[in-house]
């Protein structure tokens, strides 16, 4: 199967897919902006005052050369983002507030991925979750059929890629909620090289224990098939029927998930969350994430303690998702 960044990199190769960094004077986004243009398949785009930004990697010791800086103050086409972002809130914002609103660089940069400008933005890595997801959820938004957003991991070990979905961003989903995250997820798993066999997890197998949570899950399986009939998706299972061969034939011998899945379905953020870090600590597993799904054009939130490499890697798939 390989590295998952080689088949990324390979799938990139002549796109020319353009990702925004809104941070553009922390030392860690210029690091991997500078590395990303050495490479060629992704255009960075660095967001902020010109001379900010260049004094910031002057102090970082890297070379932009000739990476884009844009400031959203003086961006020629600022006042037809803020035409844009007026006609995209319908009423909800006036002209004053947007222009407000476009000053800042997480809103500023969501417009540039709106407006076909850039493919997409990765944020976060100096402001929070809330600073990248809110732009995104107002301009950008779901796509038809997605109530909400979803975060998922890529676990990878080895040659073993997974992929681990809610472990982000929804709390509590309903049904409806679950089954469109099982959706997401798989879309997820093909952007990045992943055949995806779907299993969605609980602590009961194909009706062993009956109780609302367990249900929730089997509704979910329901309506997932309904949504995407010809995606290998199946459920309830507890983790061990959908991993291992020989346990999912004892406990669900009819399932076309015999214990092949590769991307899990937790029924909660609290399951999933949990379940992301244990693999991650114990297992030896590196996670790649949280990869947001859902959004009609990608945009993907860092951990304020990520690396330069982190912000390089994200990007990366940024670009890929949005292939």
């Amino acid at each position: 199967m390989g590295n998952l960044f080689d088949t990324v990199k390979e799938n990139l190769k002549g796109h020319e897919k353009s990702i925004v960094l809104p941070e553009g004077t922390d030392a860690r986004v210029l690091e991997a902006a500078v590395r990303l243009a050495e490479e060629g398949l992704v255009k960075p785009i660095l967001l902020g005052n010109e001379e900010e930004v260049k004094q910031a990697a002057e102090k970082a010791a890297v070379a932009l050369n000739e990476i884009e800086i844009i400031n959203p103050e003086t961006a020629p086409y600022f006042e037809e983002l803020v035409e844009n972002f007026v006609e995209r809130r319908a009423g909800k914002n006036t002209e004053e507030q947007a222009r407000e609103f476009l000053t800042n660089v997480n809103y500023f940069g969501t417009m540039l991925v709106y407006t076909g400008r850039a493919d997409g933005l990765v944020s976060g890595a100096v402001n929070s979750t809330a600073d990248t997801v809110r732009p995104a959820l107002q301009i950008i938004r779901t796509k038809p059929g997605i109530s909400k957003t979803s975060g998922a991991f890529i676990m990878m070990k080895g040659e073993e890629r997974l992929v681990f979905g809610d472990c982000a961003i929804t709390v509590a989903p309903n049904a409806q909620e679950l089954a469109e995250i099982a959706v997401a997820s798989a879309e997820t798993a093909s952007s990045f090289g992943i055949d995806p066999r779907v299993a969605m997890l609980s602590f009961s197998t194909k009706g062993s224990a009956v109780t609302e949570e367990t249900e929730k899950v089997a509704e979910a399986v329901k309506i997932a098939k309904e949504l995407a009939p010809e995606l290998p998706l199946d459920g309830e299972f507890q983790f061990d029927a959908a991993y291992v061969p020989e346990v999912a034939k004892t406990k669900a011998p009819d399932s076309e998930i015999q214990g092949d899945a590769n991307v899990f379905v937790f029924p909660s953020l609290e399951a999933g969350n949990i379940g992301y870090k244990l693999t991650e600590r114990l297992g030896g597993y590196e996670a790649i994430g949280p990869i947001l799904q859902g959004l009609n054009a990608p945009v993907n939130d860092l951990s304020r303690g990520c690396s330069a490499d982190d912000v390089y890697k994200l990007s990366l798939m940024t670009a890929a998702q949005s292939l």
